[in-house]
């Protein structure tokens, strides 16, 4: 492991506003910095009542504008929502504006419902052009030549870092074959992490980006002074994946004690096998279990979430996993 990285979904808890939650995206990016992180990505989602990252490039700035040195970018950009060269537009700003910083990850999943999806789109599509749009925005990230007709700018000549994302093997298989850095979303959909990283790494192309593979692994975290207390802390985040799956997404919950009172028994079993790639716990409770998904997959870089519902402890939390990421990098 290279790096360790931090993903933030600028949640929005109950009793809180999108102000609030924004303002603590800045509070835990400062922190982030301090702590270590490489990277600091926000996620695209929309209609979403409890994330508040939906204009995921102008947060990016934001974010940007107040730090110093972490990388700044996208985990990720849902592509099908937009044109590729507004992409290319939005984020050779960034990266004019702050170089060296911008990080763009990229999606195929629309990040939302259908409904949601065709108010984005207007037209909705019935090809997959994402690996077409891919390609397209790669070229306006580079050296514009002299025939060169349709230009990004600023973009062109930026050679932002451009990421493929994903859950399933399609990503991995794209990625593998542009030459681009993949990172896998284990850390709510872990199923095929296993096929798609052995995918990835086994046919993968050298290319004019990377000269070999270089692979992101999601895992979730929860972090505080002792097992008891991050089980409590967790209970929110657990909560808040029931609620979406029960088609009831809303702000993040507040934390209980017993999570299993307010959660059916099945609904309990599928959202903790999607959060299965995650360490919760005291300090070494999380760093035993981190070592062990560092052990098993060998990512080049670990990106870390989590969401708690107090800001101060979700802080906490990040900073207690980044002590623990920072050894395990160092004794490797």
């Amino acid at each position: 492991m290279h790096h360790f990285s931090l993903l933030d979904l600028s949640p929005i808890p109950e009793g809180n506003t999108e102000a609030q939650a924004i303002a603590n995206t800045i509070d835990l990016a400062q922190a982030a910095e301090r702590a270590g992180y490489h990277r600091y990505w926000l996620a695209e989602h929309h209609n979403m009542p409890g994330i508040a990252s939906a204009a995921t490039a102008v947060l990016i700035g934001h974010v940007a504008a107040h730090t110093k040195t972490i990388r700044v970018g996208a985990g990720g950009i849902m592509l099908p929502n937009h044109a590729p060269l507004m992409v290319a537009e939005q984020f050779g700003t960034l990266e004019t504006i702050y170089p060296g910083r911008i990080d763009l990850g990229l999606g195929r999943a629309p990040g939302t419902d259908m409904a949601t999806a065709r108010a984005l789109r207007r037209h909705m599509a019935p090809e997959d052009s994402f690996p077409q749009d891919v390609q397209e925005l790669l070229a306006y990230f580079g050296d514009a030549g002299p025939d060169t007709r349709v230009r990004a700018i600023p973009g062109t000549g930026t050679h932002v870092p451009v990421w493929i994302l994903g859950s399933s093997l399609y990503g991995a298989q794209l990625a593998a074959y542009l030459g681009l850095p993949y990172a896998f979303a284990s850390h709510f959909a872990p199923a095929m992490l296993d096929q798609a990283l052995d995918v990835y790494r086994s046919t993968f192309r050298p290319s004019a980006y990377l000269a070999k593979p270089y692979a992101m692994v999601g895992a979730g975290v929860c972090a505080a002074d002792t097992d008891a207390e991050a089980e409590f802390l967790r209970s929110s985040q657990i909560l808040a994946f029931a609620r979406l799956r029960s088609g009831q997404p809303g702000k993040l919950p507040q934390p209980v004690a017993d999570v299993s009172a307010e959660v059916p028994p099945q609904m309990l079993a599928q959202v903790h096998q999607a959060l299965l790639c995650s360490a919760s716990g005291s300090a070494a409770s999380v760093k035993e279990q981190l070592s062990t998904l560092i052990a098993r997959y060998q990512p080049d870089e670990l990106i870390v979430t989590g969401m708690i519902h107090d800001p101060i402890a979700r802080v906490r939390s990040f900073e207690i996993a980044a002590e623990a990421l920072s050894d395990l990098r160092d004794s490797r």
